[in-house]
């Protein structure tokens, strides 16, 4: 008996990551409404407060042992309601709906490949390595076109009119092309570096704190925009070129 209250836990322990997923799902169905209304700002928040609900039952499940197969399809599910619909139907009624059936369809697409995306996550989940994402997360497409709203009224007004739904168009298809692609991006779980310099991993979090806390919306903005580039730099620079030495080295060897 002592055993198995030690190794399986309680029931209610179960309970608490579905929670904060549901917390997720509806956060994200709060920012749907909002952005019917014209609330664009509030939507976009909501679709962070998302991601953080998002962030928050991946960590409990796994400090309590408390991940199931019916957990991750029901975190699947708010994904692509909170990160998915929500920020398409978000940006097709703030910028997207001047394109007519090019915005649609952009929008449409968006939550399509984002659907695609986490389908394969979960087929893929148990035979990648966790250091890197295959193809953009979809929290980190939802928040980058969220943090666009944000970072909007940072924009000088002598921009020409059509300049912010042109970007919102083509950064709405490229986030759409990124779910799908096989670009690599940091997942950030493994925590061999911060184990191995944890005071200095410790300062750098808190400086990265303080600086976005200074300028949330410009900043995060920009931090998504390095995010993206970074796994474009990653896969077709260092993998690339690893790729071609290994295949210099075996040539050498069959010579």
């Amino acid at each position: 008996m002592n055993i198995k209250s030690k190794t399986i836990p309680r029931k209610g322990v179960y309970i608490l990551p579905n929670l904060l997923t549901i917390a997720s799902l509806f956060t994200g169905f709060l920012g749907l409404t909002w952005a019917a209304r014209g609330e664009f700002e509030s939507c976009a928040v909501a679709i962070f407060v998302s991601a953080l609900f998002d962030g928050l039952d991946g960590k409990v499940a796994r400090l309590t042992g408390a991940s199931s197969d019916f957990g991750i399809q029901l975190d699947s599910l708010a994904d692509l309601v909170a990160f998915g619909v929500t920020p398409a139907f978000m940006v097709y009624f703030w910028k997207l709906e001047i394109f007519g059936r090019l915005g649609l369809l952009a929008c449409f697409l968006f939550a399509a490949c984002g659907a695609l995306r986490l389908a394969r996550f979960n087929v893929q989940t148990k035979v990648i390595s966790k250091k890197f994402f295959i193809g953009l997360p979809i929290p980190a497409a939802g928040c980058t076109l969220a943090s666009l709203v944000l970072f909007a009224p940072y924009l000088p007004d002598s921009l020409p009119e059509k300049a912010l739904p042109v970007a919102a168009l083509v950064l709405a298809y490229a986030l759409s092309f990124l779910m799908v692609s096989t670009v690599r991006y940091a997942s950030f779980k493994d925590l061999g570096l911060v184990k191995a310099h944890p005071f200095s991993a410790m300062v750098t979090a808190i400086l990265l704190f303080v600086l976005v806390a200074s300028q949330p919306k410009l900043l995060g903005f920009l931090i998504l925009l390095g995010y993206l580039a970074s796994g474009l730099i990653y896969t077709l620079f260092v993998l690339s070129r690893r790729s071609a030495r290994m295949l210099r080295g075996s040539s050498q060897d069959i010579s």
